[in-house]
């Protein structure tokens, strides 16, 4: 059989051995799933989460009885009118022209209802200089931003009238336009920049066009068929747009990763003088086990967030999970199909100046980790403790994160007239531009009692320092629903807003609407959101967390049947996502070298992102992990000295780990470079994560504690000898070392 007969044992082996031949049968199946899957998708059609499913607590009671009573609460929006400088007030006949003149405006457009002025609602600010001209958007409060362009316009006819007033738009359609226009781009631009960024890196890295493509077809057709899966899932669990931004994220990073790592491994078999069957088995044994390996594990880690109770956390999971889950099959599949298609034409379009170095046995040694190495082996324990130090520092300021939803001036900064709208408008009204929202269904909502408490609630809001007022009370009669808008005292200070909110709903709403039997009053709203969010996702860390690491050390366990290397597989991602938190905290809480990322004055970590990061990084992680030491344990294997064999097996892997890692660095980069500092934060903190991750912890760490612990590293105690061996086969190499044996002079089983 070639150049030596090989064992098939394991999954990818088998499944490589079948697709390499029956090749065209292995591509026309991948080719009928992708076009199925995209086409039951497209018939199904997406259903996404709805609002009322968003959250559990009240602000999913509130969601409910707004969906079940069938009110389509329209958009909102709001003229803020101030007197620039001087003496002007509210109370003056310019002012009053000027109110009146928004009223018209708006009014004649006709895309708008339910037009108020201030002096009917007392919408006056305290010091006399504001006020505001409220209504709503006709139509559904989903597409109001692609209506409310005439509105802005008449606002703007009425400011250039009156250049000693301030008068400007803010509400959810306009927010809604202004952050399409702005930002809108901003995504589609991310989502397509990363084929071609990936694309370029793996041209550097190949060195020929045709070996390039290849990983970014696996990982494009991969997202494709997801995308379809997702619409029939969405049926079951709804899905997002979040939810499918994270999916393309996730999808490219490993499904470029994944063919990288197979295509990387047979060509360096070819290279060693195997024929192209061998190489393909070879890599099907040990690359594809490896992807299959950390498939699993990543789809572990995915699964995670499935147990949050957060309906968009559940999205994100279940899309992330589904696209790993088709790039790892794509990859030992449809790849040794394709590989065994192309033969030597793989190198194809090679660009004339990038010549690879070829290595004595098909390895092509990285000249810097070689060096690297020499000095970590040669002082492990310096190595350890200079790295686990360094990572530690980094950790630190992690101890003191600050979570919370960033509010809007944190979120886009300053740069954006409607974001200093939204500041004079909560300076002037504080709290008026996120009011808590208290949701009524009485039997009766007429009901002299229910008035009364209805007047009751208001009043005591007010006189509880819980609001400043004004306290505005709609009525939906036919449904027996009440809608109350309280301005929470303390604005957009999210602390002080939060007290009042505790207020609202831990005194006031008991001693008033409480008291009314069969009475509901969930109070949902912006603030009341952020908070039931924070103590929804604060109950899931637990739970996530023993999840991801008790399966992800279970799987390490079976696949290495190494006690040893189960535990410092967890120790080492631990510490590889505690160092991105680090930086997290360092760079958008403290402001430290802010400035080099745009993330100035943000103060916070926006509160889903340490759940979502630890999931992501602890299975990603999982790639560099399992491949290096899967080639560490074959040099051991081959009788090769522990030391000699970390590195090997870090040596000949360096370069699909690095070239690996550049590619998730830069396309969690561009997500980076948004506007947003969400996105902004989800970018850095992944780049930082996975260059930690290739570099200190693989590169350095890894092999100083492996060179400690000697032969400790294969250490499972006999009572662990009966688990499901999930190890693959030893490889032929030319190697003139003896078969490793143990003290018995039995061979070694690592």
């Amino acid at each position: 059989m070639g150049n030596g007969d090989i064992r098939v044992r394991g999954l990818a082996a088998r499944a490589g051995g079948w697709s390499a031949k029956h090749r065209w049968a292995a591509v026309g199946i991948w080719v009928l799933f992708v076009v199925l899957a995209m086409g039951l998708g497209s018939a199904a059609g997406r259903v996404d989460v709805k609002d009322s499913d968003q959250l559990k607590g009240e602000t999913h009671t509130a969601a409910r009885i707004v969906e079940d009573a069938g009110i389509d609460e329209p958009a909102g929006e709001t003229v803020l009118i101030q007197a620039r400088g001087g003496d002007l007030k509210a109370t003056d006949p310019e002012f009053r022209d000027a109110v009146d003149a928004v009223v018209r405006a708006v009014e004649g457009t006709g895309k708008v209802t339910e037009v108020t002025s201030p002096y009917e609602t007392k919408t006056i600010s305290k010091d006399g200089r504001s006020a505001l001209v409220q209504f709503d958007m006709r139509g559904e409060s989903d597409t109001a931003g692609e209506r409310v362009e005439p509105v802005l316009k008449a606002v703007e006819g009425v400011q250039e009238d009156h250049e000693s007033l301030r008068i400007e738009e803010i509400g959810g359609a306009s927010m809604m336009k202004t952050f399409d226009d702005a930002f809108g781009d901003d995504f589609k631009k991310a989502e397509y920049s990363a084929v071609p960024v990936a694309l370029g890196i793996l041209l550097i890295a190949f060195g020929a066009l045709v070996a390039a493509l290849l990983p970014v077809a696996l990982a494009v057709t991969a997202i494709m068929a997801t995308m379809g899966l997702m619409g029939v899932v969405s049926h079951v669990m709804p899905m997002s747009e979040t939810a499918n931004s994270v999916m393309l994220l996730v999808g490219m990073a490993v499904g470029v990763d994944y063919c990288l790592f197979y295509l990387r491994r047979e060509r360096e078999e070819r290279e060693a003088g195997r024929d192209a069957q061998t190489a393909l088995r070879i890599a099907a044994a040990t690359s594809g086990r490896a992807i299959v390996v950390s498939g699993v594990t990543v789809c572990v880690a995915m699964a995670g967030m499935l147990f949050t109770g957060l309906a968009e956390f559940e999205a994100m999971g279940l899309a992330s999970l589904m696209v790993v889950a088709v790039a790892m099959v794509g990859s030992v599949t449809v790849l040794p199909a394709l590989l065994s298609l192309l033969g030597e034409r793989v190198e194809k379009g090679r660009l004339p100046f990038l010549r690879r170095r070829k290595r004595s046995g098909g390895t092509q040694d990285s000249r810097f980790w070689t060096a690297v190495l020499r000095r970590v082996l040669a002082k492990p324990v310096v190595a350890v403790v200079v790295a686990a130090g360094a990572l530690l520092a980094i950790t630190a300021p992690a101890l003191g994160m600050k979570t919370q939803q960033l509010t809007l001036d944190q979120e886009f900064g300053d740069s954006l007239p409607i974001v200093q709208t939204y500041n004079r408008l909560n300076d002037a009204f504080p709290g008026g531009s996120e009011p808590a929202e208290v949701i009524v269904k009485a039997h009766d909502i007429n009901a002299p009692e229910v008035k009364s408490a209805l007047a009751d609630f208001r009043d005591r809001a007010i006189s509880s320092g819980a609001s400043r007022g004004p306290v505005e009370i709609k009525l939906h009669d036919a449904q027996n629903v009440a809608f109350v808008y309280v301005p929470l005292v303390g604005g957009s200070d999210q602390d002080k807003a939060g007290a009042s909110l505790d207020l609202l709903r831990d005194e006031v709403r008991p001693a008033t609407l409480g008291k009314v039997d069969g009475l509901e009053a969930p109070i949902t709203g912006q603030v009341a959101g952020s908070k039931d969010f924070n103590d929804q996702l604060a109950g899931a860390v637990v739970p996530v967390f023993a999840f991801v690491v008790v399966f992800a050390f279970v799987l390490m366990l079976l696949s290495f049947r190494s006690l040893t290397i189960a535990v410092t597989s967890i120790v080492l991602n631990l510490l590889s996502v505690g160092a991105a938190y680090g930086i997290l905290v360092a760079v958008f809480q403290h402001g430290w070298g802010a400035s080099l990322v745009g993330a100035e004055g943000v103060g916070a970590i926006i509160t889903w992102l340490p759940l979502f990061l630890f999931v992501i990084l602890f299975g990603l992680s999982m790639d560099y992990h399992v491949f290096v030491v899967s080639r560490i344990r074959e040099a051991r294997l081959r009788g090769l000295a522990t030391k000699d064999a970390i590195r090997h097996g870090v040596v000949t892997t360096a370069g699909v780990v690095t070239s690996a890692a550049v590619i998730m660095v830069a396309v969690f980069a561009i997500f980076g470079t948004l506007s947003m500092q969400s996105m902004k934060q989800m970018g850095v903190g992944l780049a930082a994560a996975v260059l930690i991750d290739a570099t200190i912890i693989r590169g350095v760490l890894l092999p100083a504690v492996m060179a400690l612990l000697g032969e400790r590293n294969w250490y499972l105690p006999k009572w662990l000898h009966r688990l499901p061996d999930l190890t693959h086969d030893e490889t032929p190499q030319a190697v003139a070392a003896p078969a490793a044996r143990d003290d018995e002079g039995e061979p070694l089983k690592v």
